[in-house]
């Protein structure tokens, strides 16, 4: 099983990867760095979340994973 530290640093990285994208995304569309950074931080705030919680919620399932307790035939 992932440890959750892992699971929140991968999520973080992902994060901020996505709001870099999403700021210029948002200023490409609106013309304004601020309300273009402010539609990618609330994006990146509900991405991290819902991100954390489906990797965690993965990381409990044991379908398809590959392991000495487990193995598929």
């Amino acid at each position: 099983m992932e440890s959750t530290t892992r699971s929140l640093v991968k999520a973080m990285l992902w994060t901020l990867l996505g709001f870099v994208m999403m700021s210029g995304v948002g200023y490409a569309s609106t013309g304004s760095w601020a309300l273009g950074g402010g539609m990618a931080l609330a994006n990146s705030t509900l991405g991290l979340v819902s991100y954390v919680l489906y990797e965690r919620v993965w990381a409990r399932i044991s379908w398809g994973v590959a392991g000495p307790e487990r193995r598929d035939v």
